[in-house]
């Protein structure tokens, strides 16, 4: 190797938009990292609500919502790709008998951290039946990164990156999310300049 630097990794981390990034969705958002490699990076926004309730994406599903915990949640706009599709990050669940990595529903990625995030319908399905996962939040689409985009796009500070913490995805009253991730820097967004270059 040439003197490169060893490809740091961002799976398990916020990243939190620079005040200058003007994009509808990506704006003020604060996205949760499940996947990040030399291929590009996968990741959830966690604090754009979508103008639908959890209980109408179940009605939609056919499926009775009798988790009362859940009754007021909407679900969120995970990203621009594939809109129509459900991901749902929720804390790890292993069945009886399984190992550390298999997790309960059919697919899902275990990340690094204590999370999940699946995409089929039986997490749904048991949350219907009021069970399931105790801390979850759905949202449809994704965002995801191209191999190396993620990377010069922070080049571009465009983003600001820290350690996840849990208690901010599932405990944190959604229009105080971005706020409490700067905080997680020391930062208020009044500090951050919205020029690269001029603190």
């Amino acid at each position: 190797m040439s003197g490169d630097s060893a490809p740091f990794n961002l799976t398990n981390h916020f990243l939190i938009a620079m005040p200058g990034l003007e994009d509808e969705l990506f704006g003020k958002s604060v996205v949760y990292v499940c996947e990040h490699s030399e291929r590009g990076a996968l990741g959830l926004v966690i604090n754009k609500p979508a103008d639908m309730a959890l209980t109408a994406l179940f009605d939609k599903i056919d499926l009775p919502l009798h988790r009362a915990d859940l009754l007021g949640q909407n679900v969120f706009q995970g990203g621009p790709v594939q809109t129509e599709r459900g991901f749902v990050l929720h804390e790890s669940v292993v069945a009886e008998g399984q190992g550390e990595d298999e997790s309960l529903y059919s697919s899902t990625m275990t990340i690094p951290g204590g999370l999940e995030m699946t995409t089929s319908k039986d997490v749904l399905e048991a949350l219907s039946m009021g069970s399931g996962p105790k801390r979850v939040l759905v949202s449809l689409g994704y965002a995801a990164w191209g191999e190396g985009q993620l990377e010069t796009e922070l080049g571009e500070n465009s983003w600001l990156t820290v350690a996840a913490d849990q208690a901010l995805i599932f405990e944190t009253p959604v229009d105080q999310r971005y706020e409490r991730a700067l905080g997680l820097l020391g930062l208020q967004s009044w500090m951050i300049s919205q020029q690269a270059g001029h603190a």
